[in-house]
C-alpha cells in the first residue's frame, strides 16, 4: 500500500467519522487530503523512505476563521485516532520536518509554500516562487473539499505560468545550459579542473530538467525527485531523461582530455569526451521541439541562442528587461 492509499484509508476508516461525530458543524467545511512535503505526496514513496515522516495520516485544511474557532480542538480529535492502521506503525515525525500532516490552515498552508495566502499573483511574483515550492502545494490528492477554498487556489496554481513567465523561464534554462553545458564543461576539463566540470555537469542537469518540465508545462519537484519524475512526463522526458542519467553515471574523467588534443582550437568539439557528445544531443533535442513549437526561431547548436530569441517573444516590458540568465 503506498502512502497515499493509506492516507486515503485511514481518513475514510477514522478521520471521516470523526468529523461526523465530534464536528458536525463544520464537517462540510474542511479539505482533506494529502498534499505537500514527503516522498508519499509525490507518489515516489518505497520502504527506504518509510524510515521517517510516514505512517497513517492525513491533512485538513481549515479557513483561518475556522482554524482559529475549532482548530486546537480538531487537532486534540485527530491525534487521538488511532495510532496503528492496516499494520503500519505510527507515524514517526522528524523534529525539524514541521507540521505536513494534521489540522492545517489553508493560508499558512500556501503563504508557508509560496509566500502568498492565494493566487493572486504578478508577473513579479510568479517569476520569484521557486518551481519546486509549486509543485509541492500541487502535488498528491484531496480527497475531500466541501467549500472549495483549498482547491480553488490549487486549480488556479496548476493552470501553470502565464506565457511570458513560462518563457523567461525557458529562456534562461536555455542560457544556463549553454553556458555551462555545451561552453564550461569543456572548458574545465581542458584546464584539468575537474571539481569545476563536475558543478558545470551538475548545473546543466538541473537546468535541463527544469527546461523539460517547462516545456511540458509541470512544476519540478524538489531534487531528489526531478529526474525520477522528468521520466514520465511525455514530452522527451524519457529520451532525454535517459541521457541524462548516462551523463551522470559517467561523472568526469581526463582520459580523454590529452593535452595534445585541439589545442589551438578552444570551441571545437571533443568527440573523445562521451559526455561532450550527450550534451550536445540533449541541447538538438530540446532545440528542435523550441523551433517545433515556434518558441524560438534560432539554428544555433548553441542553445543560449535559442534563449535569446524566447526572450524576444515576451510582450512584457518588465518582464523582457530581466537579465538573460534570471529566473
Amino acid at each position: 500500500m503506498t502512502g497515499m492509499e493509506l492516507a486515503k484509508a485511514y481518513y475514510e476508516t477514522y478521520g471521516k467519522r470523526m468529523l461526523a461525530e465530534e464536528f458536525p458543524k463544520y464537517a462540510g467545511r474542511v479539505a482533506v487530503g494529502l498534499v505537500g512535503e514527503g516522498s508519499e505526496c509525490f507518489g515516489f514513496d518505497d520502504a527506504i523512505s518509510r524510515d521517517h515522516d510516514f505512517g497513517p495520516s492525513f491533512c485538513m485544511w481549515l479557513t483561518k476563521e475556522d482554524y482559529q474557532t475549532v482548530g486546537p480542538e480538531l487537532r486534540r480529535a485527530y491525534k487521538a485516532l488511532p495510532k496503528d492502521f492496516y499494520g503500519c506503525p505510527p507515524r514517526k515525525e522528524e523534529p525539524y520536518g514541521g507540521e505536513r500532516v494534521g489540522v492545517l490552515c489553508i493560508d499558512d498552508f500556501y503563504r508557508n509554500q509560496i509566500g502568498r495566502a492565494n493566487a493572486e499573483l504578478s508577473l513579479l511574483d510568479w517569476m520569484r516562487i521557486p518551481e519546486t515550492r509549486l509543485a509541492t502545494v500541487t502535488n498528491g490528492q484531496v480527497f475531500t473539499d466541501p467549500l472549495g477554498e483549498f482547491t480553488a487556489i490549487r486549480e488556479k496554481l496548476l493552470e501553470f505560468y502565464p506565457t511570458d513567465v513560462r518563457l523567461k523561464k525557458m529562456a534562461a534554462r536555455a542560457a544556463v545550459m549553454g553556458q555551462s553545458g555545451q561552453y564550461n564543461y569543456a572548458r574545465c576539463m581542458r584546464r584539468g579542473e575537474t571539481v569545476a566540470a563536475l558543478h558545470a555537469l551538475n548545473e546543466f542537469i538541473i537546468n535541463t530538467i527544469s527546461m523539460v518540465f517547462l516545456m511540458n508545462r509541470r512544476y519540478m519537484p524538489y531534487y531528489k525527485w526531478m529526474h525520477r519524475a522528468m521520466l514520465d512526463l511525455p514530452l522527451l522526458g524519457q529520451e532525454v531523461g535517459g541521457l541524462l542519467q548516462e551523463l551522470a553515471e559517467n561523472g568526469v574523467s581526463m582520459d580523454a582530455w590529452d593535452c595534445e588534443i585541439l589545442p589551438n582550437a578552444p570551441q571545437a568539439l571533443n568527440s573523445a569526451d562521451r559526455n561532450v557528445l550527450i550534451i550536445e544531443q540533449i541541447c538538438r533535442l530540446i532545440t528542435a521541439e523550441l523551433r517545433r513549437e515556434n518558441l524560438s526561431s534560432e539554428t544555433n547548436s548553441f542553445i543560449t541562442h535559442h534563449g535569446i530569441s524566447m526572450m524576444s517573444r515576451i510582450r512584457d516590458p518588465q518582464i523582457r528587461g530581466l537579465h538573460l540568465m534570471e529566473g
